[in-house]
């Protein structure tokens, strides 16, 4: 696997940037993982057809409608998918083990993709794939400015709200977890994808 840290980047620039390794992997035949932030900025998947009351960024990702700001973890996958359900499990696993190991009340809910904590959404999960390689990922509230993230419902999911390993008094750097989940990837992408 190899590992990008953009640090706080544009998202336009940043999805130009991706674009990029995405063309670098079909070549190199490696998984890529990206790490970085964005300023505030809220973000619509492609299938959207939603009106909200911010300016938004279209992406070409699945899924309706994120907030990005520091203080939020992004990784994006430009990772070898031969099966988009294995790979998405993958993923999974890696982020249920690390809240498993730091937030144990979140859980990951299918019908609404993301990770929560009852009605609070701390993580946000997007992908799309081409010729057999990834783009997106997910993005994980560190320590966020929740009264940005709250002038929309995460998802525009009615009685969902924003929170933060922060506001729920976990009190890691991003630093920290960023080599939590690097570790936690790794292992949960030990053999083929």
């Amino acid at each position: 696997m190899i590992l990008h840290d953009w640090g706080e980047i544009e998202y336009t620039h940043a999805r130009e940037r991706m674009q990029e390794i995405h063309t670098r992997a079909l070549y190199d035949k490696q998984n890529h993982l990206i790490l970085c932030s964005h300023p505030n900025v809220f973000t619509v998947g492609s299938d959207t057809k939603e009106s909200f009351d911010v300016r938004v960024v279209q992406s070409d990702r699945g899924g309706s409608i994120t907030c990005h700001t520091p203080g939020q973890s992004v990784f994006y996958f430009c990772f070898l998918v031969q099966n988009p359900a294995v790979f998405y499990k993958k993923v999974l696993n890696a982020f249920e083990d690390f809240f498993m190991k730091n937030l144990s009340a979140v859980t990951y809910n299918k019908g609404r993709p993301g990770f929560y904590i009852q009605n609070r959404k701390i993580a946000s999960l997007g992908f799309r794939y081409s010729q057999g390689v990834s783009l997106h990922g997910v993005a994980l509230n560190v320590d966020v400015d929740l009264n940005f993230h709250s002038q929309v419902s995460p998802c525009n999911l009615e009685g969902i709200v924003p929170t933060s390993l922060k506001a729920e008094g976990v009190n890691l750097t991003q630093e920290q977890v960023n080599d939590e989940l690097i570790m936690m990837i790794k292992k949960s992408f030990g053999d083929a994808v």
